[in-house]
């Protein structure tokens, strides 16, 4: 069992000091949930069992997050509806699923869209079906819906005491510091407009744009931090958030980061809006959930909920897939498969998968996570500084801190909000992090995730009415040095079927949206393709 007092330590001391004069304070009440693993952990053991009931389709997408309903969105919009959309949890989303409570909606996983750049094709697209993208989405600088920008303050960083406007303390900056800072901010500016010589940019998004100049990808066998210090980044704040930015995206310590995956993260955005600061994101209580609802749009009602997808078989005419539906099986037979859960199942379900690609689908890890609402009943105290933020982050702390559901309200004093809050298991091996994340019962969370908040707002337990605990024990593949260019992910990407595409961010390496939706739409595409092919 997960050692109580050692989880409560890796909080931090000062968390743990702080929130002595509240001990008496109960535990608010909560439940922990998460990703359906009793049912995924079935197909180790191996299901078996004639199907009971046979349903047949054009086009059968396994997953719906956002690369499975990407690919359902661009099926429809070709006009194909004769598909079905299989995921195993309650409902679809994937990452980007969120919570409603009568006050507000909140995100239980991936939280902002950054402005899009004209590379983001598909991301621009779908801006534009919502009408968050006004205009013509090829513009380079098109407008954007302002319900949708982050409304400022964006972020906060909480150090020394006080909090401080973005994520770089200004307060007692030495001038080594500052010009280590300016000339980090110069490189990255450089790296932006860099191009190799295919001349593509050398850090595009999505990644599958970027340059395969062999000179450029040679800093995917380095780490980030080894980067930086060749480069001469010695500074503790460039460290501190190149650190954070590699937890924050990938879920990993920038030490296990591919150096060339912790550049992409400074260097592929390019997009711009009108009356919008490049930096903006688009950003909504519930997360990137408004986005999922968009693409979910176009599969409603071809979405079947808690199917566990556990044996597939590849004919010449079809493909048929048995589904775990409820405790009964259920056999999809379709003319075509998409593939848009995570890579490292397949092999679990496809007997007859090649060796090759069964090798390169197992290749990778993927870094745990955690995440909780805590729900309160009035907005709580704060520390000295910066004011509230929708991105608050605690410099000295294992999490990522939280964002603020109500931080786009128009109500001036909103009766109460919802702080969902954030942690990378980065600080463990993988499969370590994961063992903690099934044995840690709700309440050591509730109470370590308490006790580091009380730093900042020393009243937050007293206020905090409800706080539920998620966990995501394969939240994302991990880009560690070699992970991205080293062949197994080229294998999965040039992956080419009769009847089953690929899609899911693993193609790409690392989980963003951008990077999931296009996997989805360029499996949906290769699909199209065949089927015109054998018309």
């Amino acid at each position: 069992m997960t050692d109580r007092r050692e989880f409560l330590v890796s909080l931090g001391a000062a968390a743990l000091a702080a929130c002595a004069p509240n001990a008496t304070i109960p535990l608010p009440p909560g439940e922990l949930l998460g990703m359906n693993h009793t049912s995924a952990h079935r197909l180790l053991g191996g299901i078996g069992g004639a199907p009971q009931a046979t349903r047949r389709t054009g086009v059968v997408i396994v997953g719906a997050g956002v690369s499975g309903l990407s690919a359902a969105w661009t099926l429809a919009r070709a006009g194909i509806d004769d598909f079905l959309v299989l995921d195993l949890e309650d409902s679809p989303g994937g990452n980007a699923r969120a919570g409603h409570s009568p006050l507000t909606a909140y995100p239980w996983g991936a939280h902002y869209l950054p402005l899009p750049g004209r590379d983001a094709v598909y991301v621009r697209e779908l801006l534009a079906e919502l009408g968050v993208l006004i205009g013509d989405p090829a513009a380079e600088r098109p407008r954007y819906d302002e319900r949708y920008l982050c409304a400022a303050p964006q972020e906060r960083v909480f150090k020394d005491g006080l909090w401080h406007d973005g994520l770089l303390p200004q307060r007692g900056r030495s001038d080594d510091e500052w010009e280590q800072q300016q000339r980090f901010q110069a490189r990255m500016a450089e790296l932006k407009q860099a191009r190799g010589r295919d001349g593509r940019w050398v850090f595009a998004l999505p990644m599958a744009l970027s340059s395969a100049d062999a000179e450029w990808r040679a800093l995917d066998r380095q780490n980030f931090r080894d980067w930086l210090n060749g480069e001469g980044f010695t500074s503790p704040a460039l460290h501190w958030l190149a650190n954070y930015a590699c937890r924050d995206d990938y879920g990993t310590d920038y030490a296990q980061t591919s150096a060339w995956a912790g550049l992409h993260y400074f260097a592929c955005r390019r997009g711009h809006g009108l009356d919008a600061a490049d930096d903006a994101v688009l950003t909504a209580p519930e997360g990137n959930a408004w986005l999922v609802a968009g693409l979910a749009r176009h599969a409603a009602g071809r979405i079947l909920t808690d199917a566990l997808a556990w044996r597939i078989e590849a004919g010449q005419r079809q493909v048929a897939v048995d589904v775990l539906h409820g405790e009964k099986t259920l056999r999809i037979e379709a003319g075509r498969l998409i593939w848009a859960a995570p890579a490292f199942v397949l092999p679990r379900v496809w007997p007859a998968m090649p060796g090759t690609l069964r090798e390169a689908a197992l290749a990778a890890d993927y870094a745990p996570w955690l995440v909780a609402n805590l729900h309160l009943s009035a907005l709580p105290q704060e520390r000295h500084g910066a004011p509230p933020a929708w991105d608050n982050v605690l410099h000295a702390s294992s999490g990522l801190g939280y964002v603020n559901a109500m931080h786009q309200t128009l109500r001036r004093q909103p009766l109460g909000t919802v702080f969902t809050w954030y942690r990378a298991l980065h600080d463990l091996p993988p499969a370590q992090a994961r063992q903690r994340l099934l044995e840690t019962p709700r309440e050591t969370w509730a109470e370590g995730i308490l006790r580091e908040l009380e730093v900042v707002h020393p009243d937050i337990r007293r206020l905090c009415t409800r706080l539920d605990v998620f966990r995501y024990g394969h939240a994302m593949r991990r880009p560690i040095p070699g992970a991205l260019f080293d062949g197994h992910r080229g294998k999965l990407t040039a992956f080419r079927h009769p009847r089953i595409a690929l899609a899911h961010a693993d193609l790409s390496g690392f989980s963003l949206f951008e990077e999931a939706q296009y996997r989805g739409v360029e499996a949906a595409r290769q699909v199209l393709a065949a089927a015109r092919g054998s018309a």
